[in-house]
Parts: structure tokens; C-alpha cells; sequence
């Protein structure tokens, strides 16, 4: 099973999720990916790259600009970093002695908010600092609603612009229950807004490229220490941020200050299937290195994520597996043509369906008609119900919860008479199959001018 496997021993912020994830790109395709990114369309946001390392090890460092600037702070501590507690406007820019071992995160680009009109004395010390950060914080603050509006009109797949709204409501939702409000009473602050929405959307457009069967992840480590707010000074994790993380394994580490910030956290929420601090068995295809904005001395400040198969130590198949339990959504169509349906069949697997497909049927009246059946994971079944809607005839869906049994697979590259290919195994229930895969055999085919049957009797020499 394609597996995305995230390691959070250091967090997870936005910015440093992106940059991971662009690494899983083969490295001549990454300037492409990245020209996508800005091709996204968030009102006066640019994004670039640049090569660092923490602690020894290479990685990918993202910035993201709003205007030609980046959102820069000093949070209590007089360290520099990037998002100043994104979602409270609470952190004053006090200037404490730098502890040895007090480090805070560098994870950039996130944003800010109030609830209230009340709290705008919240931001005399930014004000204060104006001449040392060149950045004026005016108190204009944006509703979910305007949000949707900004997403709305980004140059974005419909599934990865709910997957976006999905990551805000999450947001909005904790926010609530943190401060005591209604959901639709919450607003963010306009300071950092399109750099966030720029963060949000670039992770949930890299995870509808990459396309992972099934998202694991390790335990998250929130940092630890206090925060200095307009509240007070509250404990790591942060109000939201601990709702955000509620049924998801965290811990406190030796790293003081705020590790995993609320959009990252809203991220793991939305997109990860497993949490688990077992060990797990994957074959890497890619890997990839996400870098925070600060090299910490004794901490590579980073988020790594690995691409590969899954592999079972006990190769047996299970109904268990995470992703197991998916919906099927089905309806009787009989005024579409063949073209209609397998134009529809295409939208519904790039909006991301499991499996999207049509069997001949004969309806009331021995009128022949087709029956559309498609495969989704729970969390999409709303999505998917309005892009059936959207792209056939017909006037009723029906759901059926299934429960998937499944052979484990893998990728097992192996040398052959022309050249290396790589085999798809799947093995569990007293069986085992291998399958060479095609894109592989076509190139072959291609460089060699042979057909494809002409490459398959090769290889099996």
C-alpha cells in the first residue's frame, strides 16, 4: 500500500509540512511543483525555496511572502521566529535573557486572530517594536465566510479546496471551544492570512499530487514550557492547538517553546489516518526533509515524511488496515451517453475517489441504463456526493459502508535483461502475485522499440 509515513519528533508547522513534501518530487520536477504552488493564486503571495541544513542533514527550507515581505516576530524569550503564536495575538514581544537550552520553533507564515474588538490593546508591544521588525499590524479582522470567498476563487482542484476548508473549519471549531464562542463568531486577524491560506493550501495540493493510499504517523512533540499571551502565560500546547490534538498521541520534550502550532496541527488532524508509536515496516520510494527556520544546536529542526510501500511482518491481509472502512455511493443513470459517464468516471477519480466505475444494467420498463458505483474514504463522502451530482443525470445516491479485505502489497525492484523494473506484489490469505508495472515496461518498450508483449518475454529470461 502507498504509504506516507510522517516523523514529528520535531512538530509540525504549515511551512515546514510543504517543504517536506516538495522533496518527495523527483528533483528535476520540483521547480515545476514549486511554479504550481504560486500558480495557486493567493492574492500577493510568492513562495520560494531554499537548500539549508539542521544539525548536519540537507533539507528544504520554504518561504512565503506576502507583498515581498515575511511575517517576522521575537517571541518571549528574544528568539526570532516566524508565525507570533498564529492564532491569538496574545504573545508581547518581551525581551528575556536567551536561556541555553530555551529554543523556540521556526515555523513561518502562520496566522493570527481575536474574537473581540476588546483585545486590540493586546498589540501595543507590536506596535512598540514597529521600528525593530518594520512590520505595522493594523486590527482588521476576516470571517470563516470570507475566508471560503478567498479559497473559492484560488487556482485549485475542487477536492484539494475543500480538503482547504476542511483544515479552517477544523481551526474555527477549537478556536470556539477555546475561547468560549460560538464557531461563527470567530474571526482572524487579516496580519498573516493569505501566508496561511498559502500554507494550507500548498500542503493539501502536494497531498492530492503525491496521492498516498494511506497517511501514518509518529506521536507529535509539542515542545514544552509556557507561553507568554495577553491572558496570561499558558502551557505548550497552546488552547487550540491541545483541542486541535484531542484523541491524536502528543508529548512534552526537552525543546522549550511551541513545537506544533495550530495549522499544523489542524494538517495532522485533517489528512493523518494513524497515529502510532510501533514501529512500522516501509519500503522508501522518496524522503524528504522539511526545515524550520532556526539550526537549534542538539535538535535537527525539521519534519520528515517518507513515500514508500507498506510492508506487513506478518504478510497477512486484514480487514484492520487503516483505510479499511470506505463508503460506496451508488445510483441508476439512463439519459447519459458513454462519453457523458467516462467523462464522469474521470472527474470523480481526480476529485478523488478510490474507484469510479459503470455496469450495464436494465431499469424499469426494459429501458437499458447504467449503474454508477463509487468507492470514497468516510471523511470525502459529502464532497463526493456533490461531485456525483455535479457530473451525471441522476436524482438519488445511495450509501453502502463496506469493509475492504486486502492482500498487503509492495514494490520490489528487480534487475532484469533490460534494465531495472519494479514489481508490484501482493501477498496474504494463502496467495501471493507480482506484477511488473507498466509505466516502467513502456518506457523499456519505447527506448528499445519493442512491443510490449516483446518486453514481458524478455524480462521473464
Amino acid at each position: 500500500m502507498k504509504t506516507l509515513l510522517l516523523d514529528l519528533g520535531m512538530g509540525a508547522a504549515g511551512d515546514m509540512l510543504t517543504a517536506a513534501l516538495l522533496e518527495l518530487f523527483p528533483e528535476d520536477k520540483r521547480e515545476e511543483v514549486l511554479a504550481e504552488l504560486n500558480a495557486i493564486g493567493v492574492p500577493g503571495v510568492t513562495v520560494s525555496t531554499e537548500r539549508v541544513t539542521r544539525c548536519g542533514i540537507a533539507g528544504t527550507h520554504v518561504s512565503v511572502r506576502v507583498n515581498g515581505e515575511e511575517e517576522e516576530s521575537v517571541d518571549a524569550h528574544g528568539h526570532e521566529h516566524g508565525h507570533t503564536h498564529e492564532f491569538y495575538d496574545e504573545i508581547h514581544h518581551e525581551h528575556h535573557h536567551e536561556h541555553e537550552h530555551e529554543h523556540d520553533h521556526e515555523h513561518d507564515h502562520e496566522y493570527h486572530h481575536d474574537h473581540d474588538h476588546e483585545r486590540d490593546h493586546e498589540y501595543h508591544h507590536e506596535h512598540h517594536h514597529d521600528h525593530e521588525h518594520g512590520h505595522h499590524h493594523h486590527h482588521v479582522h476576516v470571517s470563516m465566510e470570507q475566508i471560503r470567498g478567498v479559497v473559492a476563487g484560488l487556482n485549485l482542484p475542487q477536492a484539494v479546496k475543500a480538503d482547504v476548508i476542511a483544515v479552517y473549519e477544523e481551526i474555527a471549531k477549537a478556536e470556539s471551544r477555546a475561547h468560549g464562542v460560538e464557531v461563527t463568531q470567530v474571526h482572524f486577524h487579516e496580519v498573516g492570512m493569505m501566508d496561511a491560506i498559502a500554507d494550507i493550501a500548498a500542503v493539501c495540493l502536494l497531498m492530492h499530487k503525491l496521492k498516498p493510499e494511506q497517511i501514518v504517523a509518529t506521536p507529535v512533540h509539542v515542545g514544552s514550557g509556557h507561553v507568554h499571551c495577553a491572558h496570561g502565560i499558558m502551557p505548550v500546547p497552546a488552547p487550540a492547538t491541545a483541542y486541535l490534538l484531542e484523541g491524536i498521541p502528543y508529548y512534552s520534550g526537552h525543546v522549550r517553546g511551541e513545537l506544533c502550532t495550530p495549522t499544523g496541527a489542524a494538517l495532522l488532524r485533517h489528512f493523518v489516518d494513524t497515529f502510532t508509536p510501533n514501529h512500522i515496516m516501509i519500503v522508501p520510494e522518496s524522503i524528504g526533509y522539511g526545515c524550520g527556520k532556526k539550526d537549534f544546536p542538539d535538535a535537527a529542526n525539521c519534519v520528515r515524511v517518507t513515500l514508500g510501500e507498506s510492508v506487513s511482518e506478518t504478510t497477512k491481509a486484514t480487514s484492520e488496515v487503516p483505510g479499511a472502512q470506505v463508503i460506496g455511493l451508488s445510483c441508476n443513470v439512463d439519459d447519459m451517453t458513454g462519453e457523458e459517464m467516462g467523462f464522469a468516471i474521470e472527474e470523480l477519480l481526480k476529485q478523488g475517489a478510490r474507484e469510479a466505475f459503470a455496469t450495464p444494467v436494465i431499469m424499469k420498463k426494459g429501458r437499458p441504463g447504467l449503474l454508477l458505483t463509487v468507492i470514497c474514504d468516510p471523511q470525502k463522502k459529502d464532497f463526493m456526493v456533490e461531485q456525483i451530482f455535479k457530473n451525471t443525470t441522476t436524482i438519488g445516491i445511495r450509501e453502502t459502508n463496506f469493509s475492504r479485505y486486502m492482500l498487503e502489497r509492495r514494490i520490489e525492484r528487480r534487475q532484469t535483461p533490460l534494465g531495472e523494473v519494479r514489481y508490484k506484489v501482493s501477498e496474504g490469505f494463502g496467495v501471493k502475485r507480482e506484477k511488473p508495472e507498466y509505466e516502467d515496461l513502456a518506457e523499456i518498450a519505447r527506448q528499445n522499440g519493442l512491443s510490449l508483449e516483446q518486453v514481458k518475454e524478455r524480462i521473464k529470461q
